[in-house]
């Protein structure tokens, strides 16, 4: 069967691969890493990320030339993981054309940063300008020192 005719993309075939994970997961062995979790550790690995900490914010720099923001997901986990994910999608073939070589990573991409106890998960923001992708994390102001308690001391 040529597999360039089925649609990748499809409904269809993404149910039957989420259904074929779940069959070759359930036969390993309860302490092997799942095919989920091998392909989630890939995608982290093939996204490198500078990490900024600026006097009131953090930055989390990521290279991702040829996206849309549809294509890039920024959220929060459990208050305090900055995950960061989405795919790059394959272009389609036009009539006549085919690739020679292919260099270029196509897939899910995902990093995920645990934030210190100072970052604000309220104020996110996410800019992506000429193919770089910057969320800045503002910092917590730092807590007031507490003054000394003076207590009266009563003689009796």
């Amino acid at each position: 069967m040529d597999l360039r005719v089925m649609d990748f993309d499809s409904p269809l075939f993404s149910t039957l691969q989420h259904m074929l994970d779940a069959v070759e997961d359930s036969d390993k062995s309860p302490n092997a890493p799942t095919r989920t979790y091998v392909r989630d550790a890939k995608a982290m690995a093939a996204t490198p990320a500078d990490v900024k900490e600026c006097p009131n914010a953090y930055a989390f720099i990521i290279d991702m030339p040829g996206l849309k923001s549809g294509d890039i997901k920024v959220q929060v986990e459990d208050d305090n993981v900055l995950m960061i994910s989405g795919e790059r999608k394959r272009e389609e073939e036009k009539e006549g054309a085919k690739y020679v070589r292919m260099e270029r990573r196509v897939g899910k991409f995902m990093r995920k940063f645990v934030l210190p106890e100072n970052a604000n998960t309220d104020k996110i923001s996410a800019v992506c300008q000429d193919g770089v992708l910057t969320v800045t994390v503002e910092k917590l102001p730092p807590p007031e020192p507490k003054k000394p308690k003076t207590v009266e001391v009563k003689i009796a």
